[in-house]
């Protein structure tokens, strides 16, 4: 069963980046994986997701400023944030999918990691 793990998540100032990586426990070049985030009191948002051949999709909130990449060789998926605002604050998960973004989710929410935009 396919187990993964957030990490890169940080206090940082509005305008600022940060990457944040998604640890696959076994080979992703089978999986599409999605990340999503959750805001204090809201429900899961799903903002961007990248296939097994590497078709990426986008949220409208951060379209032209996040950009998802894969490394199947190091079973990680990238989502690499720039000009970051307040409202990107929350934590950010990532779950995967069989081969396409279409599919449904698989698995369960892991433990996430925070990202926090504020001056």
């Amino acid at each position: 069963q396919l187990q993964l793990v957030e990490s890169g998540g940080d206090l940082v100032q509005p305008g600022g980046s940060l990457r944040l990586s998604c640890i696959g426990s076994a080979y992703l070049d089978y999986y599409a994986i999605g990340w999503f985030r959750q805001a204090p009191g809201m429900e899961h948002e799903e903002i961007s997701c990248i296939s097994i051949i590497s078709k990426t999709v986008y949220s409208d909130s951060v379209k032209g400023r996040f950009t998802i990449s894969r490394d199947n060789a190091k079973n990680t998926v990238y989502l690499q944030m720039n000009n970051l605002k307040p409202e990107d604050t929350g934590v950010y998960y990532c779950r995967g999918r069989d081969k396409y973004c279409s599919e449904p989710l698989l698995g369960s929410w892991g433990q996430g990691t925070q990202v926090t935009v504020s001056s």
